[in-house]
């Protein structure tokens, strides 16, 4: 049954996985035109380096985790993942990227004032304007004929100076290019989100594209047909007729602390998964992907006394991280702070300390 799986949760880096990856069903397949040879995209970045450590030789997720990814892979759907802080949410997002060879995580952290466009491009128009002054300024004759594009339509016009420059996608956006590959995009902490957050990323999720009305406008103009805008990994793309439709469909990772339902379609939508706080073999590979093999044996007292020393709510378990971390910087193995120190970075769940 495992011969099923294309993403394995093991650490090593798979790539070629991801090309026995089966069709879509078809009410998930896309028909943007893929960017090939006109879009490379970026290589796994430090964000991805700094969550993941090292690859340890034990396995960094559970056989129900990873059935749940691969579902969500294979029926091209979101994936809700909620826990607890600490207990890998996000992580998951760059584990995949970095298995499956699926290049830089797209970040889209969620708080109270996000809004969908944001996610999906910005304009900027007072920039562009400020632009087509100065380039009339400098021409000297105040007509607007004398521009970057030599396209001016006349006094006072914005489109003295081409539109591109003054857009930029965001990472759900940038998610959304005709890539044959799927890119993943982590949106983080989704529950944090304005009420109307989760209903308007509906229509985005099931169509797989989106309009950019200030390129539409302007689709049918000479030389505007195709505009080159900028991505949210800060290259170049261009876009045809103002929309962009997905062909691969992204790898979307939601996460969610638990601080609010969201709305029966979104869920019908999505792939649920929730993870608990890492606990033995996951305890012990997180601890030897950041600090080495044989690390778990060397801090037995800092892992017992994380697992143990509390009141029973889970810890986040960057903390034990951080323990470890600064008891080998300030008071190495045997030393009688050692435990104090480690107490005092853990806390209590209920004191506040987290």
């Amino acid at each position: 049954m495992s011969e099923w799986l294309v993403y394995r949760g093991i650490g090593d880096p798979e790539p070629a996985r991801m090309d026995s990856l089966r069709p879509p069903p078809p009410w998930r397949r896309f028909d943007g035109d893929p960017l090939d040879g006109v879009y490379d995209v970026p290589v796994i970045d430090s964000a991805s380096e700094r969550r993941l450590g090292k690859r340890p030789p034990l396995p960094t997720q559970d056989p129900r985790t990873v059935e749940l990814v691969n579902a969500a892979l294979y029926l091209r759907r979101p994936l809700l993942v909620t826990g607890d802080p600490g207990s890998g949410k996000s992580t998951l997002a760059h584990a995949l990227a970095y298995e499956l060879g699926l290049g830089r995580v797209l970040q889209w952290p969620v708080v109270s004032r996000t809004e969908l466009k944001t996610g999906l491009y910005q304009y900027d128009a007072i920039g562009r304007l400020q632009d087509a002054q100065l380039n009339r300024s400098m021409a000297g004759t105040g007509t607007g004929t004398e521009t970057e594009t030599g396209a001016g339509t006349g006094a006072g016009s914005p489109h003295d100076v081409s539109i591109g420059q003054y857009i930029r996608l965001g990472p759900l956006g940038t998610a959304l290019l005709p890539m044959r590959r799927p890119r993943v995009l982590l949106i983080d902490e989704l529950d944090k989100s304005d009420i109307d957050l989760p209903n308007d990323l509906l229509n985005v999720v099931e169509e797989g594209e989106f309009g950019i009305p200030e390129l539409e406008r302007v689709a049918d103009r000479p030389g505007q047909g195709t505009v080159d805008v900028l991505t949210d990994d800060g290259l170049r793309v261009p876009v045809t007729g103002g929309r962009i439709r997905c062909h691969a469909f992204p790898v979307i990772v939601m996460t969610s602390n638990g601080e609010r339902e969201f709305p029966a379609p979104l869920l019908r939508r999505c792939i649920h998964l929730h993870l608990d706080p890492p606990r033995g073999d996951q305890l012990v590979a997180m601890v030897q992907a950041h600090f080495g093999e044989g690390a778990e044996e060397t801090n037995e007292d800092l892992l017992a006394l994380f697992t143990t020393d509390d009141t029973g709510s889970p810890r986040p378990s960057d903390q034990l991280l951080n323990a470890i971390f600064l008891t080998h910087e300030v008071a190495g193995p045997g030393s009688p702070r050692r435990t104090e120190l480690a107490r005092l970075l853990m806390g209590s769940p209920n004191s506040g300390q987290r």
